[in-house]
């Protein structure tokens, strides 16, 4: 190295040195590492000989004694060795192991709330003190959506950060989207206001890769072993709302006058699609990554043991893939996909003076897809949020806004209300039969009352049965006799 001046070997494998590149005259010692073509360098913060060979001494032996107590001899922060981790990830879902997404979720939370938290410390440094104060640290330090969670006082100098941090975000969403003209958004003078909590759920999952990323440390010998943080804080577990029978039944209502009432052709056509979409989502317990994936070519048709026929899809999300059935009425949603594909195509056609063009579904197409085919990543999130809102049906009783998730947990809990074996309904959704149980244990709770209410005052075991039976009656899925939606805007009963 053409920097280094003055060196003295005082040991085999430890030598002191003076750098040219810079203006001071301090030592700096060099220790290679045994069976191993690596070395430890240090300055040693001292323009004195005697004192700089006294130093180096002391530092082989604090290197020597760090490899025998399998300590790290190098220094490596939180938010190097979070990059590498990401970089795996990222190698991983090129190769097909995780979903393309993943990646982004995880450098959002490493180059966001870990980065402030711990991106500058060490990584052997990160002990169970840091580790077991992360959730009080994002209460603290972070703003939910949600105000059932809590909320808290910020100062006008903390809300003016996180308007001008939600003001980027929108631009870049927008920026995707190609809008390059963005409508300036007027500036409100910054006060004090109150902020929602962070949910557990949130906290749970930053948590996750937080000990995903101490594991990879430990793992390249970053970190030692004992820094391996299996414990998880107790956090709540979050339930989103599923729809009742009644809130289910009320959805259908409205969601037909509100196809009906689109005055434009694409407005019909995305109307009708995130409609059945709902239907589809309903009957089958599909997770919304699973719809993303979807393809013409996934869905089949068989028949059960009894020769009924029913829908049999190949759905993929999670770095998973799986079979689940569907009642042949789910076959019907499907081509009402292709069959508003279709109108449109032909209503767009003729405005134009042309003939109507043959529309063509590929197997390898998507099934959910935006008004020109593209894969539609938001899955009509505004479309089935304004129909929500017009059905009233937005927020669920606990307040939690709803999302596309909680019509799985609709499917999931019509499904136990009707009997289903737990075990059957986990192979069904791809998950545990312990996520079943902590998710919709609720269920067995109306489903098992004649139990739960034997033996007390008042209680008539055969008004009892009649309850349960209600109960259930009152909680059946779409894909049992209940009344569903057709075009027409007709009820009509279907059979299981």
């Amino acid at each position: 190295m053409a920097f280094v001046t003055d060196k003295e070997e005082i040991k085999p494998g430890l030598i002191i040195f003076r750098r040219a590149d810079v203006d001071h005259r301090n030592w700096y010692c060099r220790v290679k590492l045994p069976k191993a073509d690596r070395y430890k360098t240090v300055s040693l913060k001292t323009s004195d000989i005697g004192v700089a060979r006294h130093l180096a001494n002391e530092q082989e032996i604090k290197v020597r004694v760090r490899l025998e107590s399998d300590i790290p001899v190098f220094n490596h922060p939180f938010r190097v060795v979070a990059k590498e981790y990401l970089a795996t990830q990222e190698a991983r879902a090129k190769r097909g192991e995780i979903s393309k997404e993943r990646p982004k979720k995880l450098k959002a939370v490493i180059e966001g709330a870990l980065e402030d938290y711990v991106g500058s410390v060490q990584a052997h440094r990160i002990g169970d003190e840091l580790w077991a104060g992360y959730p009080a640290w994002r209460r603290e330090n972070g703003a939910g959506r949600n105000l059932r969670n809590g909320v808290r006082e910020i100062s006008a100098e903390e809300a003016a950060e996180l308007d001008a941090r939600d003001a980027a975000s929108r631009a870049r969403a927008m920026a995707k989207r190609g809008f390059t003209k963005l409508r300036p958004v007027a500036a409100a003078p910054a006060k004090a206001r109150t902020v929602a909590f962070i949910s557990d759920s949130t906290i749970r999952f930053e948590m996750s890769i937080f000990g995903a990323v101490m594991n990879y440390a430990i793992k390249k010998r970053y970190a030692p072993a004992s820094q391996r943080f299996e414990d998880r804080p107790k956090l709540k577990i979050m339930r989103r709302d599923e729809f009742t029978l009644e809130e289910y039944r009320h959805l259908h209502t409205i969601a037909r006058s509100w196809v009906k009432d689109a005055i434009r052709p694409s407005s019909t056509w995305y109307r009708t699609v995130a409609y059945n979409f709902i239907l589809i989502m309903c009957n089958t317990g599909m997770r919304p990554s699973e719809a993303k994936n979807l393809r013409w070519r996934d869905i089949t048709t068989g028949k059960d043991r009894e020769g009924r026929e029913l829908v049999v899809l190949f759905v993929q999300g999670k770095g998973k893939s799986r079979k689940l059935v569907a009642p042949k009425s789910v076959g019907d949603y499907f081509e009402r996909i292709r069959e508003a594909t279709r109108d449109y195509r032909r209503q767009a056609a003729e405005a134009e003076g042309e003939a109507a063009p043959e529309v063509e579904f590929r197997p390898e197409d998507r099934v959910f897809t935006t008004i020109t085919g593209e894969p539609a990543k938001s899955l009509y999130q505004a479309m089935i949020e304004d129909l929500l809102i017009k059905a009233k049906l937005r927020e669920g009783a606990s307040g939690i806004p709803r999302s596309t998730y909680c019509f799985r947990h609709t499917y999931a809990t019509f499904r136990l209300a009707e009997g289903v074996d737990v075990y059957f309904l986990a192979e069904q959704m791809g998950t545990s039969v312990k996520m079943i149980e902590e998710h919709y244990g609720h269920v067995n709770t109306v489903k098992h009352a004649d139990l739960v209410l034997q033996g007390m005052g008042g209680w008539d075991p055969g008004a009892g049965e009649a309850t349960v039976a209600d109960a259930v009656k009152a909680s059946r899925t779409p894909r049992a006799k209940i009344k569903t939606a057709e075009p027409s805007g007709k009820l009509r009963r279907r059979k299981s």
